[in-house]
């Protein structure tokens, strides 16, 4: 017996000694994989639609954190992204617009401060890929819609190792991105184009297919590359024009969508709080034109509303070849992906069809989160979310410091637990001269202009479509509020009090 715990005590010796001696396994950083999708509202399966086919991005959402109340800083396309990008909220009336990329980071030399989350993701070892529609243009570089892109400047000039696209038989990235099934455009066509298109082509028939085509591609060489990626892919639809091939707009039968349960004016608003769908009428050759004086027809708003859940599930077939790549290279167990709607998109409620204003269906989009062995979760409407959240989150996830102020905040406390006590429940949106603040219940606006009412407040709890502004008959809930909205004023209407 001595004998045989003598040989059993060396044998545990020696197992031990060894395995303690063998180096461990290097934990590998992770990859990143952002999808932004152009004016996407929360029209998803796994937001509570059960009509929308979005099996994909469903898949995402149910794998991952889905923040339910998440908000942009401002409701286009340029603008939002600077935000997001920088994690800043705007600073001047110029970050609110389209050009504000251009403006603050085209033609800026490399600074000590990154400018963008994918120049501080280059700078501390990834190697960054963007490809389609991540800042204002849709190909990274800085031109006219209907300009050469030939000797463009880079939108984004120190944050990309590759900008790809692909404009097939549109030509440039501008004509693709107001393209058509035939290769023509909006411009081109001088705007004698309807606002959507069943398209009788397969997936890479749109740019967008083109696009992950190149994502594809890409996801196979990073893969075999050694050096932890950013890939950052930009989808066109479901933006205007409403396009998508043929078999996206049969997964629908059009009885069954519904059409807006508010497609009217809201109580106590100054019209110039809303704006007259200027966008969705440069479509010229739409059967109906839109207006805040006029409702479209139901069987107009109908078929738009088809065409836009159409463009979304083409959008969603794609992101799952992406998903798909993901997987046949092995790259999923070890990539963070991030699903992001660049703003809402008003389908004809409050009589709107577009974005542009500071109402709920303008500012609240997507945002969902899936980090590889993290549980998922949905983040609930009492806790609202910025897009300016996502650079400190991202930055705590891979690991990387900032030694620089963010406006942000990191949502991976949220993504851990479902709370954070250092969070307050506050998200501000700007545009049309005003702030807007959303709480967990209520919305509160204010607009810098001689146009009254100046203030707007919405009850969520009791009016979730933000149909009568109850401001002047809750005085003291404006007075508790007023002072947390100041907060979100960073000087963009500093000295003005109309």
């Amino acid at each position: 017996m001595t004998k045989n715990y003598a040989c059993i005590f060396s044998i545990l010796c020696f197992t031990v000694f060894f395995s303690c001696s063998e180096p461990a396994a290097e934990e590998k950083p992770y990859n990143i994989l952002f999808i932004a999708i152009d004016d996407l509202r929360p029209e998803l399966g796994v937001y509570g639609n059960d009509i929308i086919q979005t099996p994909n991005l469903d898949a995402i959402g149910n794998g991952g954190s889905v923040f339910l109340n998440h908000y942009v800083q401002v409701p286009t396309c340029g603008a939002s992204r600077c935000s997001i990008l920088t994690g800043m909220l705007p600073q001047t009336t110029n970050h609110l617009q389209n050009s504000a990329i251009e403006q603050f980071l085209s033609n800026e030399p490399e600074k000590e401060r990154p400018e963008s989350f994918v120049h501080h993701l280059k700078r501390n070892g990834y190697y960054t890929v963007g490809i389609g529609k991540i800042s204002h243009s849709v190909d990274g570089l800085w031109y006219g819609y209907e300009e050469s892109p030939e000797g463009a400047k880079m939108e984004m000039p120190h944050s990309w190792d590759e900008m790809l696209f692909d404009a097939g038989k549109w030509g440039t990235g501008w004509n693709a991105f107001f393209g058509y099934a035939d290769g023509s455009n909006r411009q081109g066509k001088n705007k004698q184009v309807k606002p959507y298109e069943v398209g009788d082509v397969d997936d890479l028939g749109y740019p967008d297919g083109l696009s992950t085509q190149l994502a594809v591609k890409k996801l196979k060489e990073l893969s075999t590359k050694g050096q932890p990626f950013f890939m950052g892919l930009g989808l066109f639809k479901p933006h205007l024009p409403f396009t998508a091939p043929k078999k996206y707009w049969d997964l629908y039968d059009r009885a069954d969508i519904p059409l807006s349960p508010f497609p009217d004016l809201p109580e106590n608003v100054h019209p110039s709080s809303l704006q007259g769908s200027g966008e969705f009428n440069q479509y010229q050759l739409g059967e109906e034109k839109a207006g805040l004086d006029r409702k479209l027809s139901d069987e107009y708003a109908r078929k738009l509303r088809h065409a836009y859940y159409a463009a979304v599930s083409y959008s969603d077939a794609l992101v799952g070849k992406v998903l798909e790549a993901l997987e046949e290279e092995g790259l999923a167990d070890n990539t963070i992906i991030v699903v992001w709607g660049d703003h809402g998109w008003h389908l004809g409620d409050h009589r709107v069809w577009g974005k542009h204003t500071t109402f709920e269906m303008a500012v609240r989009s997507p945002l969902m989160i899936k980090v590889p062995g993290m549980a998922a979760r949905k983040i609930g409407n009492e806790l609202p979310v910025s897009s300016i959240d996502l650079y400190p989150t991202l930055m705590e996830l891979t690991g990387i410091p900032t030694d620089f102020p963010l406006d942000g905040q990191s949502l991976v406390p949220l993504m851990k637990s479902g709370r954070d006590a250092q969070r307050a429940a506050m998200a501000f949106s700007y545009f049309r001269n005003g702030i807007s603040m959303r709480t967990d219940r209520y919305r509160l606006t204010r607009y810098f202009r001689e146009a009254e009412p100046t203030l707007e407040l919405f009850d969520h709890q009791n009016d979730p479509m933000e149909t009568v502004n109850i401001a002047g008959e809750f005085p003291e809930i404006v007075a508790a509020l007023l002072p947390q909205l100041e907060k979100g004023n960073t000087g963009l209407y500093a000295n003005r009090d109309n």
